[in-house]
This record gives structure tokens, sequence and C-alpha cells, in this order.
């Protein structure tokens, strides 16, 4: 995602100029430094672009779950304690993370495959956990001045101007000028030196391996001889050098050792991500071989047991969940998979109650909530699904997912105002305000609803509007 950003970058200047209608404001830009409030408005700007109309973006609410735990557990041990996290999934084979403005960190899932260890992958993310941190993005962008918060704003621009004309950014890339704007968005040794310092302090305290991050930055300098010219983006963007991998060993060898072993959780998204959507006839054959020679573990055992399910061997993989369960293993990823099997068994009714237990052990997996939301709606029982709904929106009113299964379960009801309005907020929270105020007005319309109801759609609408009329204003500015 991060090459595609870069690349489009190039074509900024030869863009017609609706492409910068999005833009947000970013303050004043003769400061020295980028704002933590523009940070934080660039960066929601940005992933709202990425999440709601990049194909990239991974659309898989287990592996962001784990990701949010795990970044957040690192984030929990350093400074950036307290600051908005954002952490997500980017459909990508190659080995890249990247860190954006307020907090926004992705990770690709080809490095979460290549990681040999979970202090490997928890390294990465501290690294750029603490860029975030130590503001490094706004200070590179400061030393800039008005080009550099430009260069950044065009982040923005670049994933529209990606999609709206990628013969654009290959005729930019064939003109050999990626080199130029990929060195802009590098990070400084410096900068490299501290996100080091503060990534392996962070490591060790959150209870992980220290050496996990200099082993593979060390497998990284390594491999990097065999990319000549291709090249990883994480190198490109993280100048990797050898004084770098010493001062990082150095600082390593001070600290006590310490053995962590893989979270299952760790294991199984792993498993997750190499099954993909399209099981491989080999990795089955695979893995069914291992099997009659041993028992196999669990991350083997859930990684057959959900082949089975992709290539819709239902029978099979009826008998593969229940050796998995006899492993005894407790993760919302397994109750998650012994659900999927039961929806793939057209048994709504018995997925609904294997989420419903889960969620008592495991709360705040938005996996195990949306599960059950959608088997409750699936097998009819609309009011459960609304009661649900309208619990979770309460504490997470910017998830537009909830939203939307709550404006399922109200038309499933015959709710017709309840049901428009909660699209409204589908689309008010994808920035989507035209949208937003149609569902709105078509909320003012419908015959039902009581008083109240009435004058709180008409109350949002006018907040809409007012939204929607600052939006238009900014694109007239910006033509």
């Amino acid at each position: 995602m991060k090459n595609r950003l870069i690349a489009a970058l190039l074509c900024v200047a030869m863009m017609p100029r609706g492409f910068a209608q999005n833009l947000p404001e970013l303050g004043d830009s003769s400061a020295s430094d980028l704002s933590p409030v523009a940070e934080q408005r660039i960066g929601a700007q940005i992933m709202r672009e990425i999440r709601w109309r990049d194909p990239a973006y991974l659309q898989d609410a287990e592996i962001e779950d784990y990701l949010n735990n795990l970044g957040d557990r690192l984030v929990a041990a350093g400074a950036g304690a307290g600051l908005p996290f954002e952490f997500f999934g980017v459909s990508d084979p190659s080995l890249n993370a990247f860190a954006m403005p307020g907090g926004k960190i992705g990770v690709h899932t080809g490095l979460i495959v290549a990681a040999q260890s979970e202090s490997e992958l928890a390294g990465v993310l501290s690294h750029e956990i603490a860029h975030v941190t130590q503001h490094h993005i706004a200070r590179m962008v400061g030393k800039q001045s008005q080009t550099g918060i430009l260069m950044l704003a065009s982040l923005l621009v670049a994933v529209l101007a990606a999609k709206s004309n990628s013969q654009v950014s290959q005729a930019a890339i064939m003109a050999g000028q990626a080199a130029g704007i990929s060195n802009q968005l590098a990070y400084s040794r410096d900068f490299e030196s501290e996100a080091d310092r503060l990534g392996v302090q962070n490591l060790g305290a959150a209870g992980f391996d220290v050496r996990g991050m200099s082993s593979f930055f060390e497998r990284l300098q390594k491999n990097s001889r065999l990319y000549e010219n291709s090249a990883p983006a994480y190198l490109r963007t993280h100048p990797l050098t050898s004084d770098r991998i010493t001062e990082m060993e150095g600082r390593v060898m001070q600290l006590p050792y310490r053995q962590v072993p893989d979270s299952l959780d760790f294991q199984l998204v792993r498993a997750k991500l190499k099954v993909g959507k399209q099981v491989r006839r080999e990795q089955i054959e695979e893995l069914e071989r291992l099997g009659r020679t041993a028992s196999l573990a669990v991350p083997a055992q859930y990684e057959l047991t959900r082949a089975y399910l992709a290539a819709k061997r239902l029978a099979d993989a009826d008998k593969a969940m229940v050796e998995l369960r006899k492993r005894r293993a407790v993760s919302p990823m397994i109750d998650g998979l012994e659900a999927d099997l039961r929806l793939a068994h057209a048994d709504p009714v018995g997925a609904a109650k294997i989420f419903r237990e889960a969620r008592t052990r495991f709360p705040q997996s938005l996996r195990l909530i949306y599960g059950e939301l959608g088997a409750l709606i699936d097998s009819g029982r609309y009011a459960e699904a609304l009661d649900l709904a309208k619990a979770e929106v309460q504490t997470r009113p910017g998830n537009a997912a909830l939203w939307e299964l709550r404006a399922r379960a109200e038309s499933g009801l015959g709710r017709r105002l309840a049901q428009h309005r909660s699209l409204g907020e589908v689309y008010a929270i994808q920035g989507n305000y035209a949208a937003s105020a149609e569902q709105l007005t078509l909320a003012q319309g419908a015959n039902d609803g009581d008083f109240f109801e009435h004058s709180a759609v008409d109350s949002r609408l006018r907040e809409v509007r007012a939204l929607l009329a600052e939006q238009m204003k900014e694109r007239r500015e910006q033509r």
C-alpha cells in the first residue's frame, strides 16, 4: 500500500485540481512542525480513504482484533500510553509495515507470515510505534516547511489519484522519479536510531524477547542482496545499515535474556493467512500426511479445519473440528471457526449460540460481536440482534459495521425510520455526507417512529448538512 501511495505522489503535479477536494485543513503552515491536531486530522482522513476505498485493506475482524491487541500491549508499555493508535492489516505478500500520522499503523500480511516468532512481529510494531510517539513524520515534514506539509497532505490525494488514473502513476514511475520521492519519505538515520532504541526498550517492557527486533532486521539485511532493485518497501523507507544493526545488537546484549513463547493467537493468525480464501489442494494433502504420522499441533489442526471449510469439504471439516476441540485450546479464533462451520451447514441458530458463549470469554472481540449479530439476523431473531447492536454502538459509535448490522436488524423488524437513520450514520462515518443526508431525509419521511425519534433525525440531519456544506466549501476553495 505504501508503494502505491509513493507512486501516486509522483503524479500530484499532473493531477486535475479536483483531486485535492478532500484534503483536510492542516492549520498554520508557518509552524515548524505539524501540529498534533493536524496529525490526527490527516491521519483520520487517509485512514478513511484506505478503509472504505482501497481493495488492499484487509477486511478481517479476527486479524484486526489480534493486531490491535498486540499493538495496544506495546503502546501501554511505553511513551504511547493514552495516545490514540489504530492497527490494521493490508492484504499484500510483501514485507512491509508503515506508520501514518495520528497513530495509524498498517501491517502487510506478508510480514505476519514471514515473522518467525511473535517477538519479531512485535519488534516491527514497536519500532513503528516509536516513530509515532516521537512525532518523526511531523518533524520530518516540519523541516521541509510548506513543501513538506504539502507533500504529506498529498498522501491523501495519492489514494484517490491511484484509483482514478493508475496509468498516470505508472507513467510517472517509468519516468524514473520514484527514487526521489521514496527518499523524501524515508526516515533519517537519526530517526531510525531513535525508533530502534525506544522500540527495543518498549518491546522488553511489554514482555517480549528483545532479540526479536534485531533478529528480524538482521535477516532482512542478509537477504537484501537477493532483492537488488526490488528490495522490500520496508528497506526503502527504513534505511538499514550495518552500523544500525550493530547498535541494535549492542543494546540487546546489555539486556537480560528472556525466552518468550508465541501466543496461540499469533500462530492461528498465521495459519489463517496461509490458508487464504482459495486453499491449495497440496496444502491440504501435506497437512493430512502430517496428521497420519503424528497428532497435529493446535495451529496445524486449526489450519487443516479451516482449509477443509474453504474447500467446502464440510464432513471433513466437522471431523477436524472435533479433533481440534480435543486439544482443549482456548481462543476466540477457534470459537469463530466452529461457528463459521455451523453457518456453512445453514445453522445460524447453532452459530449464534457458539458466538454468544464465546463472547462471555472474550467480550471485546469484534469478530465475535459481528458474528453473533449476523447469525441472529440470519436466523430471524431481529429483536435480539437489535438489542445487542444498540448496546455495542453505545460504546463504539464510530464503528460503521455495527451501524450497518443495526440497520439490517431494524429492516427485519420493519422499522423504516430507524433503518434509514442507521444507514445515515454508516455513510457519515465513511465521509459520504451527501448519501448520509439522503438517508436521513428518507428517515424524516418514514411514517413510523415517535416524536422523539423524528426530533433526533431532524437534529442529526442539520448536523450532516452543515458538514456537507463545509465539505463542499473546501472543495470549491481548492479548485
